[in-house]
């Protein structure tokens, strides 16, 4: 089965899925009192079927280690160990890991890390990440994985904001995040996920974001900090021409010309590779600071 034929769209939640896993998540919660806080972005998915597009399109094979960020009290967690030979799951909230260990019955496969994702280490041997992630942190948790990290995970498989998602895979219009994902990887939109399929609903839509990783990033470790000091300086005047931003620093204009990209184009509609090209040209402009 291909990823495209994965593709869901809602319009509504499956209502006998929905009001059945509810049900049983939010008798869960009031058994043990527990509050969501929001400001975490505690948003429990609450849909079956979401639940297997994530699980069925993050490829996971028997064999594999899961990475899970925000477990909760481990809905997609439960779903992940039918498939993965190991799932660590990273918890900021304390107060969840007990009811996470409770609600997938101390599955000895599962290793719960109390913390900071952006600050646990990830594995050193191939893994997958695949979470509920709390939204703010969509950015922040693709810098950890893909620069921070000994070696960058096999796949991301993410329920994001919709509107993040689809900027990511965005290649007319890209941006910071979406060169940053491209360079380690092809991204693809497997389900939009409406906020009735979460409890409590949260006040945007959502989608089912996977991310297949290169086995090496298409640039090298000099090229891609090349790349983000060359972006930082674009994306900083995003409307003016790069004439106007890399152009107006020393080196800059020949390196675009090298290049063969014009200098009345605007960063945002250059693709991946063009950022890749222009890293690529043997000069190195007295602005660049590796």
């Amino acid at each position: 089965m291909t990823l495209n034929t994965l593709y869901l769209s809602y319009t509504g939640c499956q209502a006998t899925d929905v009001q059945k896993l509810e049900e049983h998540v939010r008798q869960f919660c009031k058994t043990y009192a527990l509050k969501l806080n929001t400001d975490l972005g505690q948003h429990f998915l609450v849909d079956q079927e979401v639940l297997d597009a994530i699980v069925d399109a993050s490829g996971i094979h028997t064999e594999d280690t899961v990475v899970e960020i925000g477990p909760g009290i481990g809905v997609l967690t439960k779903e992940l160990l039918t498939r993965a030979a190991k799932v660590v799951a990273v918890e900021l909230d304390a107060r969840l890991i007990p009811l996470l260990e409770t609600y997938v019955e101390d599955d000895p496969r599962l290793e719960v890390i109390q913390g900071n994702a952006l600050r646990v280490p990830l594995p050193k041997e191939p893994y997958r990440i695949v979470a509920n992630i709390p939204y703010h942190i969509t950015s922040p948790l693709l810098r950890h994985a893909f620069l921070e990290s000994d070696i960058t995970p096999v796949s991301l498989t993410l329920l994001i904001q919709k509107e993040v998602a689809e900027k990511i895979c965005d290649t007319q219009h890209t941006g910071l995040l979406t060169i940053l994902v491209g360079l380690f990887g092809t991204p693809e939109i497997i389900a939009d996920v409406p906020p009735s399929c979460f409890l409590p609903p949260p006040q945007v839509d959502s989608a089912v974001l996977h991310i297949q990783c290169f086995p090496e990033p298409i640039a090298s470790a000099d090229e891609l900090k090349k790349i983000f000091s060359l972006t930082k300086i674009a994306f900083s005047r995003k409307r003016k021409m790069l004439s106007n931003s890399i152009g107006k620093q020393p080196g800059g204009a020949e390196m675009l010309k090298k290049a063969g990209i014009h200098a009345d184009r605007r960063p945002e509609t250059l693709t991946v590779e063009e950022w890749v090209k222009l890293a690529k040209v043997d000069l190195t402009p007295t602005f660049y600071h590796p």
